[in-house]
């Protein structure tokens, strides 16, 4: 592969950098979703969970005095669902915002202008106007971020790094001391212990909240993580909705690594944004309604019925991506509190 002759020819890359390229090649060249792709995501499981998002959003902006000039932003918007169940619900509630999708891969935004028509796309958030209260979401896109990794050896930290053992990648420990990047509390963990970090993540979330703080709005991110700080590697790589070893798959498998969102909310109240709460996705549906919605549902297509208590099932149930998958919300200085957190 590329990779491997890149290695080869300049020696061992970090796990960010392989993440990064794997990342891309896999992006650049598929639609990764559904069945027939590598992974299936909340949106296409069920419309009803674009619909909580809809609701979420309009209340909040009607709570915060309907402002008029209002960007709906998704992050890494796959094929635009979760974009077109949001906007119906919205709309319903007279919310009709620009909509701007934050895409790099070519695929997938001609999946999103077959669904959605033309909108505003853009390669990273630093382009999206500065004029207008913005209302975000990005599900699943922090998890795509590559990660740092620290690995403890004998002669203390260093960077987790990808090297050759013959034809085969492996994850090697880098020559470089680097003990000052590792968390004060975490330095004394023993032989082996792995750290993970994502600046990538760090500066998206920064320059989100720093722009809700000053335009106005607010932010849902909804992903696998944790809340407090832990250690190991999180690194995995889904194919055909299989894990599968991640430095096996290189380019041809979805990478992935748990979000940090205790780090994250911390980075967003430093940069001015009100951090509304963090919960279980499954509490946060439930709480927004997403029980009656599946019995409104059901009521209109009997037919669908195990098929819409499926759904319900896989986006709430603890078991399934209830407890798992978390959502972090977020909002500009003087915008109300968001539904769903408990506050």
């Amino acid at each position: 592969t590329r990779l491997a002759r890149l290695i080869a020819a300049m020696g061992p890359i970090s796990v960010a950098h392989y993440m990064a390229e794997c990342n891309a090649t896999y992006y650049a060249a598929r639609d990764p979703l559904g069945v027939s792709g590598d992974f299936i995501t909340a949106p296409e499981i069920s419309q009803m969970f674009g619909e909580m998002v809809g609701v979420w959003l309009a209340d909040i902006w009607a709570r915060a005095g309907r402002p008029t000039r209002v960007c709906f932003v998704e992050l890494g918007a796959g094929r635009g669902t979760l974009t077109r169940d949001a906007l119906w619900v919205m709309a319903r509630f007279g919310l009709r915002p620009e909509v701007h999708l934050v895409e790099t891969s070519r695929v997938l935004r001609d999946a999103q202008r077959e669904l959605l028509g033309d909108v505003v796309w853009h390669d990273d958030p630093s382009t999206l106007p500065n004029d207008a209260a913005l209302l975000v979401v990005g599900n699943e896109f922090l998890d795509a971020l590559p990660v740092r990794q620290m690995v403890k050896t004998e002669g203390g930290w260093r960077e987790r790094m990808v090297g050759l053992d013959g034809a085969r990648l492996v994850p090697v420990a880098g020559d470089r001391p680097m003990d000052a990047a590792v968390p004060d509390a975490m330095r004394d963990a023993p032989l082996g212990a792995i750290v993970e970090s994502c600046s990538a993540a760090v500066a998206v979330v920064d320059d989100l909240a720093r722009r809700i703080a000053a335009q106005g709005g607010a932010a849902l991110f909804f992903d696998y993580g944790y809340g407090d700080a832990q250690m190991g590697s999180s690194l995995q790589a889904v194919k055909a909705h299989r894990k599968v070893d991640p430095f096996v798959a290189a380019g041809t498998a979805d990478l992935t690594a748990l979000v940090d969102f205790g780090v994250l909310v911390e980075v967003a109240e430093r940069s001015g944004a009100r951090h509304l709460g963090t919960a279980a996705q499954g509490d946060w549906l439930q709480a927004l309604g997403i029980g009656a919605r599946a019995e409104a549902l059901i009521a209109k297509a009997p037919e669908q019925a195990a098929e819409i208590a499926a759904a319900l099932h896989r986006l709430t149930a603890d078991e399934e991506m209830g407890s798992l998958f978390k959502v972090m919300g977020l909002a500009g200085v003087g915008w109300p509190d968001g539904a769903g957190f408990g506050l």
